[in-house]
């Protein structure tokens, strides 16, 4: 099986971190593929950057996802998700969608620590957009600024850690979910640091996605993600208008 990872944040160093912890989880013989976006932000943490990340998002897997059984918007809070699953024939999944599915199998209740306040409303609605607010137990986000977002996970580890235990304590969170991919592989790290369960994005995914792939399920020809009507578009890369073209 063939995964593509597609962050559409221009941090290479946060890409290699990524492809590394999604090789660590996945099953033997699955190959992971990790593409980085070449123009946007190093980080997404606004609904703003968003939109930027989900265009970036659309033009990766339009390039990459070829010869791939499954794609994942390697993001938290998976910009652009609804539009790839439209253009798309492979299952595309997100991170923070495949976190919080999986968080739901190991409690009633979850919440998502991450490292940026700035984060907080944009991952509330990621939430509500996935049908889930009634088993958000609460987002904490860590305050403070950071030198740099390769070692923000070291930077902030401490704080990070509290605001886990917080969830857990004060929060009645059953499982907590380290949000953001530059906090990929940290849940490994520290779990025995925390009373509940932590649930790392990348690594869910990878297991998601190989579930997803091994069922063989078709592209959807009715139902709202069917493949739109072709379009003419212009100003994109010319694997992304062959999508909307159906070239």
């Amino acid at each position: 099986m063939r995964i593509l990872f597609a962050n559409p944040n221009t941090s290479v160093s946060v890409t290699d971190r990524i492809a590394a912890v999604a090789r660590a989880a996945a099953s033997a013989g699955t190959e992971i593929v990790a593409v980085t976006g070449q123009t946007g932000v190093p980080y997404i943490a606004t609904r703003a950057e968003a939109v930027i990340g989900g265009r970036v998002a659309l033009e990766l897997l339009a390039e990459h996802a070829p010869g791939c059984d499954v794609a994942v918007i390697a993001a938290f809070a998976d910009p652009g998700i609804g539009g790839a699953r439209e253009l798309l024939s492979i299952p595309v999944i997100g991170m923070a969608e495949a976190a919080m599915l999986t968080a739901c199998m190991l409690g009633r209740r979850f919440s998502i620590v991450t490292f940026a306040t700035a984060m907080g409303p944009w991952y509330r609605e990621c939430v509500d957009y996935n049908g889930l607010s009634g088993r958000l137990a609460s987002i904490r986000c860590v305050s403070g600024g950071f030198r740099d977002i390769n070692s923000v996970q070291e930077e902030k580890e401490a704080a990070l850690i509290e605001a886990c235990c917080l969830a857990a304590e004060q929060d009645e969170a059953d499982v907590v979910i380290l949000g953001g991919a530059p906090l990929a592989g940290l849940a490994g790290k520290v779990a025995d640091r925390v009373p509940v369960p932590l649930v790392d994005g990348v690594a869910a995914a990878v297991r998601q996605a190989e579930v997803l792939g091994g069922l063989g399920v078709r592209k959807a020809t009715a139902g709202t993600f069917r493949r739109p009507d072709p379009k003419v578009i212009t100003g994109v890369p010319a694997a992304l208008e062959g999508l909307f073209s159906r070239r």
